[in-house]
């Protein structure tokens, strides 16, 4: 298969946030990662250059989807797909626009995220994704402290209650800028993602409502929050996890938050 230097490729796009991965140290850590078999159904996001497909490639699995904004490189990647000897379907989207729930069968997703989309895409693809084994993404350093954040702790928030209510999230290594062309003022995370096979406790759109309703006000205590709903039954809820109606949203754990909104809600 043809490989392309990140030096020869055209300049990069800052509204596509293209912080291209040079290291094939990095690339291979993340690869591993997702531990790739000849059966394995892969969806890479954003392949760019390709650091992280060629890798995949090489192990050849049964399928590789590739999700890629960039013109230029979804043609790219259309040309290589003609030398790999395995199924390889490039596709000229935004990845935010993605059916995740009409995925079938058992995939394993993986890629190198634009920070400004991290946030909303993992948001949608833990709660709409049905059919994953496991997703490996990079992210902005403090997305992945809010994403792996227990409660209680100053990063706890939204995106952390809703991704850890749908799987389990782990920090597996970071990364320095110089990892990059061209380098990002920060520092990023490898995150693992396994999605949880019990239900959730309440309809996700209520659990939604109630972390935007929390969190936008975290400083208040809930009986305040919730006033509007405020009864017997959500203080005997929390009276029964230990906690007073003075709590705050960050007291609370997922699963208690999606108690709670089944009673609100």
């Amino acid at each position: 298969m043809n490989r392309i230097a990140i030096a020869d490729t055209p300049p990069k796009k800052r509204s596509l946030g293209q912080n291209f991965l040079k290291d094939p140290a990095v690339s291979a850590r993340i690869v591993r990662s997702i531990d790739v078999h000849p059966d394995d159904m892969i969806l890479e996001i954003g392949p760019g250059a390709g650091a992280l497909t060629n890798l995949i490639a090489e192990r050849r699995p049964a399928y590789l989807l590739l999700l890629e904004k960039d013109r230029f490189w979804a043609a790219r990647h259309g040309e290589w797909a003609g030398d790999r000897p395995f199924p390889c379907r490039p596709v000229l989207m935004d990845a935010l626009n993605f059916a995740w729930e009409k995925l079938d069968g058992n995939w394993k997703i993986v890629g190198n995220l634009p920070y400004n989309v991290a946030s909303p895409l993992i948001w949608d693809i833990v709660s709409r994704a049905r059919a994953y084994e496991t997703a490996v993404f990079m992210v902005q350093k403090e997305v992945g402290q809010r994403l792996a954040s227990p409660p209680g702790c100053r990063e706890y928030g939204a995106l952390s209650v809703w991704v850890q209510s749908f799987c389990r999230v782990e920090r597996l290594f970071t990364v320095p800028p110089g990892a990059f062309d061209p380098p990002p003022k920060v520092y990023s995370a490898v995150m693992r993602f396994t999605p949880r096979r019990e239900p959730l406790l309440c309809a996700s759109e209520a659990l939604s409502r109630l972390l935007k309703l929390c969190f936008q006000q975290r400083r208040k205590q809930l009986r305040n929050i919730l006033k509007a709903f405020w009864g017997d039954e959500p203080e005997a809820f929390l009276a029964s996890q230990g906690l007073h109606p003075e709590a705050r949203p960050e007291q609370l754990g997922p699963k208690q938050f999606q108690m709670l909104a089944n009673i609100i809600f």
